[in-house]
């Protein structure tokens, strides 16, 4: 987390502490700036962001929004993020379908996308970047071809966007949703979500709260209008001190240059990978320029990657270790010198795991 970002949550604690709601009333009167920050830096317009929980809750709004018909058909990549699956696996009681390309012998490519539509698949969802192994999709590519079939293009931008940079009206997104914890370096328990205008009013809101009509200070009046835009989507009261540290990371990245970022992060990723080569490590990451991203996935043949991941960290040295590899991601903050200090750690204790 930004210093700048910590800073400003550490205000607004003690702020609340000292004077109840008054304290955090800067950031709730503040709501429709942020709205806009947050939208600039995607691309959208202000009346298109929605502040959430976490990026399941995007994906739930989609997913119960629209109306569904036996046989309707949703597309995913087999090793999506629970958050970009669960959503859509609980509409299966309405009778529609959930098809899986099957990764990573197949990629979701415009190609394999286009091959894999059908007249009855209305949404097509995908990661920007997969967690498991950081494959990056080329997403204007599979939006055109996703409209093209008649589909809905929804995105999970968790694993990417503060790594890299999205226009989503130049890409063609329909909904992009993300937690603001991991490359957007706020914390836990806030995200957003972008509607593209012209879906918004096609989308019903299951989960009401008082906050998501035309006038919420009208307390009594429960059959008012709904509020304008992808506010409506929010229901009540927001998590202030999430938002605050959302916008503030955001000013953060977007003054560092989030393409600037980019290709650092692809330095680093690509100066890891070479390392990891030298030492005989076996790359799960596909790595090409097109398809690159800042996570990286590995194991070493013979040692066992959780114990790996465990002694790695008892070494000062993070890392996410699963059954299936350990998972390295770094930012814009790491150096070339972290990439090294963790080869140089895997050496030390990889012969051991």
């Amino acid at each position: 987390m930004p210093r700048r970002t910590s800073d400003r949550l550490t205000a607004l604690v003690r702020a609340q502490a000292e004077r109840g709601v008054n304290g955090v009333y800067e950031v709730e009167r503040r709501i429709p700036e942020i709205r806009e920050r947050v939208g600039r830096f995607v691309g959208a317009r202000p009346e298109e962001i929605a502040f959430l929980r976490n990026t399941g809750d995007g994906a739930n709004v989609i997913a119960r929004g629209l109306e569904w018909r036996p046989g309707d058909e949703i597309l995913l990549c087999d090793n999506e993020f629970g958050s970009n699956v669960m959503p859509w696996v609980a509409l299966r009681e309405y009778g529609v379908v959930l098809r899986f390309i099957r990764t990573p012998h197949e990629r979701m490519t415009p190609e394999r996308l286009r091959a894999t539509l059908t007249a009855r698949t209305r949404v097509v969802a995908v990661s920007w970047v997969s967690f498991l192994d950081g494959y990056r999709h080329d997403l204007p590519a599979l939006a055109e071809t996703a409209h093209a079939g008649g589909a809905l293009f929804c995105v999970d931008a968790m694993q990417a966007l503060g790594a890299f940079s999205i226009d989503v009206k130049s890409a063609g997104i329909d909904a992009l949703y993300a937690g603001a914890a991991k490359w957007l370096l706020a914390i836990p328990g806030v995200s957003f979500l972008y509607i593209d205008a012209a879906l918004t009013d096609r989308l019903a809101v299951r989960w009401r709260g008082w906050k998501d009509v035309e006038d919420m200070w009208n307390f009594l009046d429960y059959d008012q209008a709904f509020a304008p835009g992808a506010a409506r989507f929010e229901g009540g009261t927001q998590n202030f001190l999430g938002m605050a540290a959302l916008e503030t990371s955001i000013d953060v990245l977007d003054e560092a240059g989030v393409d600037r970022i980019s290709a650092h992060v692809l330095a680093l990723t690509d100066h890891l990978v070479e390392g990891l080569r030298r030492i005989g490590a076996e790359i799960d990451s596909e790595r090409r320029p097109s398809v690159s991203s800042g996570i990286v996935t590995f194991r070493i043949p013979g040692a066992d990657p959780i114990e790996l991941g465990r002694r790695l960290g008892r070494a000062n040295i993070v890392t996410t270790y699963r059954q299936n590899g350990i998972r390295v991601s770094p930012h814009g903050h790491n150096t070339v010198a972290d990439m090294d200090a963790l080869l140089a750690g895997l050496v030390a204790v990889g012969s051991d795991c």
